[in-house]
């Protein structure tokens, strides 16, 4: 004999697997290196029959990725072309407000996020100047050596910064902090000045910057940053640091819209 099942109950029923999925999608996010499908019933208090369904179910449509039958879980590629998809309507949204932002100021504007142990540049509004610093949307720029990485370092949870400071510092150029003790020095000054970063020719020669952190896009820790020729650099600093903490107010205040 079959068994109408009521609507109430199913509704019911299919709220309770969504939240457990959420539930498990959000521990994962906590564990980058993944666990394994006996860890995630056990800090969930889930029965293994139920995590199992939901881990296919999950890993069908690309939410979650294991490797081999026993493998840990972690967050599958789907994740990435949402967040991707997402950073892009975003940067979009932003992008007259560079445009407004570099014409007052006469200089190239740019927006970037952390991808990795790098920064990456997600745009840019290029200034009319005949000498102008540009660099292209996609570009990757290391965190130590540019003006958008060291703010956006300088926000990272002490964890993540102690891993980045625990690697290679390379050098780019004769200015380039390349020791630790010399990169937390400058994370200090960084806090110490509400969170504008400087970078005098740390990266390549002829170019300098200041940079602050604006808030998040799509879940990242988004930068903004003034990049301009040396020559029109010096004696600019107070000048440069006022625009780029107010568009970082201004940035903040349109991603919370």
């Amino acid at each position: 004999m079959v068994m109408a099942v009521p609507a109430a109950t199913e509704g019911r029923s299919g709220i309770q697997v969504l939240a457990r999925a959420i539930d498990i999608v959000r521990l994962l996010e906590a564990h980058p290196s993944g666990l394994r499908q006996r860890e995630i019933s056990d800090q969930l208090g889930l029965t293994r029959s139920t995590t199992s369904r939901i881990l296919a179910a999950l890993e069908t449509e690309g939410f979650v990725s294991t490797r081999g039958a026993r493998g840990r879980y972690q967050l599958g590629p789907e994740f990435v072309r949402i967040a991707a998809s997402a950073r892009r309507q975003a940067s979009f949204d932003l992008h007259p407000l560079l445009v407004a932002m570099s014409a007052e100021i006469q200089e190239t504007v740019d927006i970037s996020i952390i991808s990795g142990d790098q920064a990456m540049f997600v745009d840019q509004v290029v200034a009319s100047n005949r000498l102008r610093a540009v660099s292209a949307v996609g570009e990757y720029f290391p965190l130590h050596a540019s003006a958008n990485g060291k703010a956006l370092l300088a926000q990272l949870p002490e964890a993540d910064r102690r891993r980045i400071l625990g690697k290679r510092l390379d050098r780019y150029t004769p200015h380039t902090l390349t020791t630790p003790s010399e990169l937390r020095a400058e994370l200090t000054l960084i806090a110490q000045r509400g969170g504008v970063a400087f970078d005098r020719e740390e990266h390549s020669l002829g170019i300098c910057a200041v940079g602050a952190v604006a808030g998040t896009l799509a879940g990242d820790l988004l930068a903004v940053s003034i990049p301009v020729p040396a020559t029109r650099f010096e004696g600019r600093e107070r000048e440069l640091t006022e625009a780029v903490v107010a568009f970082a107010a201004r940035i903040a205040d349109a991603l919370a819209d």
